[in-house]
């Protein structure tokens, strides 16, 4: 089965991008067809000919870009009105339009002056022909293909009624005003795809690589890991890499949202999208520009519209009904009072309207286009904005449920603290407290041995202080590695079982020495992580490890709190150590010595107990938990694709202050959708009274239905402009 992708052009609404896919999906040999509205990419899967995919688009109406047009797009265009009038003569439909309201308008001047009448209405009925001919085309062809009623069928049938009634400017100025509107329309959501596409415009194009002493530009997909690169002051970064030589402060804003530049030196990653400071830097490649963060990023978010909120599925839903429901009621409104109750069925001579004439006016309105759109212009804008800022969300579903959640439970390490714990105790029972001890090298050295490879915040210390100490070399890198369920590691050196890992464990498995347990208890009342170590033998002594609470984690925990959020700390940690960081960012609901699975029933008794849950972690050792949350979160995502793979919500930044940030703009979309929806519906109601009681021009139907979907469309990108 092949895949073939088309870029359609000529898209204005929703519902036009939905018709489209169900035409192609239902042509021969089609097996799947999806049309992702926002950025016109048609994918059609099955063995279906390409020459006849695009034969039938030409039919209704629509284009294939085959080319990078260089020609100014909407989206780009600073000014508003200059960018609009681009989009009318670039587009054959409009400039159709355009010609035809010259022609109304020569025809309005003629009758004031007396020419004749029926050279006045043959100018009025060539104008709507010219205008209505798109129109009408992609209506028929829907219809046939689809067996549906789209906006453009019910215009059609809405430009004939008028023109059996007599209305013939009215007509005509009815086919402008659709045309001018939708183009409108279609304008305005060409800028709404701006706003995605400027993520992708953060992508460089070339990269100045380093080989052999020579600099060259080069595209970046011709680079491998372990190229290097040079990145000069101010350049946008090409590709993710580790710092080989030179030192900058680099703004990650584009990335991960921070506010402030970050200092990187020697050894650090850099990631692609972000800005180099005031130093120069080479830097080693060490992810493909398909693997590259900022083409996750741009990845996640485009998936991430396809994923549509529960808000989304029931509109669409109510529309599939919507809209025959109301062509029945326009036939009823048209026959009934004329059949039943002697009411004119054409307008009268003192100006009453007829019911073929209010049955027009509720044709019009059918069409869903403002309600459908409602929602997935918010979505996608909030989706956009909180990809600037630093958040990816997965779907606009995730969106909505975020401000829903009732209550947060944190990982502790890496999480509400730096993840950067350093070893600050280490005491072997052979040690007698002399500053270099043998004893105690030997016992970092096995445990470094267990833990070199290993990602985990605790294996990290142990990895630092062994290169500190000099002893990476002394033992050979453990076999036969076993995990025991986040209790401990262990593993085979020398031919020995060695162990390293907390109390819980030691106290199930080995005898602990009553020095041992005394040097643990004074550790962990200090806020302290102990981890002792076995030698196969014996137990040798313990390590303890200190983490410090994030800078900003008191701050949101704070702020949750105001947010009438309940919070909850869930750590593998003793209870003396979860209780110390618990207490220092203003957390008091702390659940200390869970293992993975503990932390996964934690969550589903939170749920119980308050509601909607949320998980939030670093995305190591928390993906139990985070599967069991109705919402996971996961901190740190750019710098570790476990985290944005498992999670829900991630937050790119390795700290938490943009979750506040998050659960507001959720609240915002969430109001702009209800806005939305109300606004539709509302103004659709409004106008179908006022046609029932005769007092609804044409016109008045088009502003409700088009119009409409122009104002929902810019307040669903009010999103884009979110602040705190």
């Amino acid at each position: 089965m092949m895949e073939k992708q088309l870029k359609i052009t000529g898209l204005d609404c929703m519902d036009c991008a939905k018709g489209l896919e169900s035409s192609v999906a239902s042509m021969k040999n089609v097996n799947d067809a999806k049309l992702n509205f926002f950025d016109g990419m048609l994918t059609v899967r099955g063995d279906v000919d390409e020459s006849e995919v695009r034969k039938l688009i030409s039919a209704l109406g629509y284009g294939v870009d085959d080319h990078d047009q260089t020609k100014l797009a909407p989206e780009n265009e600073p000014n508003a009105l200059v960018g609009f009038w681009r989009y009318l003569i670039q587009q054959v439909e409009t400039q159709m339009a355009l010609i035809a309201g010259g022609i109304v308008l020569i025809s309005l001047v003629l009758g004031w002056v007396g020419v004749p009448n029926w050279a006045v209405v043959s100018l009025q009925i060539g104008a709507l022909v010219l205008a209505g001919w798109p129109i009408a085309r992609n209506g028929l062809m829907t219809l046939w293909i689809n067996h549906t009623f789209n906006i453009n069928f019910l215009m059609t049938i809405a430009g004939i009624g008028a023109v059996v009634i007599g209305e013939y400017a009215e007509a005509a100025s009815l086919i402008l005003l659709f045309d001018l509107a939708e183009a409108l329309e279609g304008f305005t959501n060409a800028r709404a795809r701006g706003a995605l596409s400027g993520l992708a415009a953060l992508a460089s194009s070339k990269a100045v690589k380093l080989e052999n002493g020579h600099e060259s530009l080069v595209p970046v997909e011709h680079l491998n890991i372990g190229d290097r690169i040079l990145v000069r002051p101010g350049d946008r970064i090409p590709l993710d890499g580790i710092i080989l030589e030179g030192q900058s402060d680099i703004n990650q804003a584009p990335i991960t949202g921070e506010s402030l530049p970050v200092w990187k030196d020697e050894g650090d990653e850099v990631f692609s999208g972000t800005i180099n400071g005031n130093g120069q830097l080479i830097v080693e490649v060490n992810r493909l520009v398909v693997d590259s963060t900022l083409h996750r990023i741009i990845e996640m978010v485009t998936e991430a519209q396809s994923r549509r909120s529960r808000s989304q599925k029931f509109i669409e839903k109510f529309a599939k009904y919507y809209t025959p429901a109301m062509v029945i009621f326009a036939v009823l409104m048209a026959s009934v009072p004329p059949l039943l109750f002697g009411e004119p069925f054409f307008n009268t001579a003192d100006g009453t309207r007829g019911w073929l004439h209010r049955a027009l006016v509720l044709l019009v309105i059918s069409c869903p286009c403002a309600l459908v759109i409602s929602t997935p212009v918010t979505m996608v804008a909030s989706l956009t904005k909180a990809a600037r800022e630093g958040v990816l969300f997965k779907g606009g579903i995730f969106v909505e449920a975020l401000s829903r959640i009732k209550a947060f439970a944190f990982d502790k390490t890496g999480t509400l603290t730096k993840g950067e714990p350093k070893v600050v105790d280490c005491r072997s029972l052979e040690c007698h407290g002399e500053e270099a001890c043998e004893s105690c090298d030997d016992m970092v050295a096995l445990a470094y041995a267990l833990e070199r490879h290993s990602n985990h915040p605790l294996a990290q210390a142990i990895i630092e202080e062994a290169e500190w100490r000099g002893v990476t070399d002394r033992y050979a890198p453990a076999q036969n590695l076993t995990t025991r369920g986040g209790l401990g590691v262990e593993g085979i050196i020398d031919g020995e079982k060695m162990t390293i890992g907390s109390r819980r464990l030691f106290e199930a498995e080995h005898h602990i020495p009553s020095e041992v347990n005394e040097w643990v208890d004074q550790a962990e009342s200090e806020g302290k992580t102990a981890m002792l170590v076995c030698d196969g033998q014996r137990v040798r002594g313990f390590m303890a490890v200190a983490d410090q609470p994030r800078d900003d984690s008191k701050a949101v925990v704070e702020a949750l709190n105001e947010m009438h959020k309940h919070t909850v700390m869930l750590t593998g940690d003793n209870a003396a150590v979860a209780a110390a960081i618990g207490k220092s960012v203003g957390m008091e609901n702390v659940r200390a010595n869970l293992l993975p699975g503990d932390k996964q029933d934690a969550v589903i008794s939170l749920r119980d107990q308050f509601g909607a849950v949320a998980m939030v972690g670093d995305g190591i050792n928390d993906t139990p938990a985070l599967a069991a949350a109705d919402l996971g979160i996961a901190v740190g995502g750019s710098g570790r694709a476990q985290a944005m793979a498992t999670a829900d919500v991630v937050l790119m930044a390795a700290n938490l202050d943009k979750l506040p940030f998050a659960i507001k703009l959720s609240r915002f979309a969430n109001r702009l959708i209800r806005q939305n929806i109300i606004f539709s519906l509302g103004s659709k109601l409004l106008v179908a009274v006022i046609a029932f009681l005769g007092y609804a021009p044409l016109w008045m139907a088009v502003l409700a239905d088009m119009g409409v979907s122009l104002i929902v469309t810019l307040n669903g990108m009010r999103a884009l402009r979110f602040k705190e």
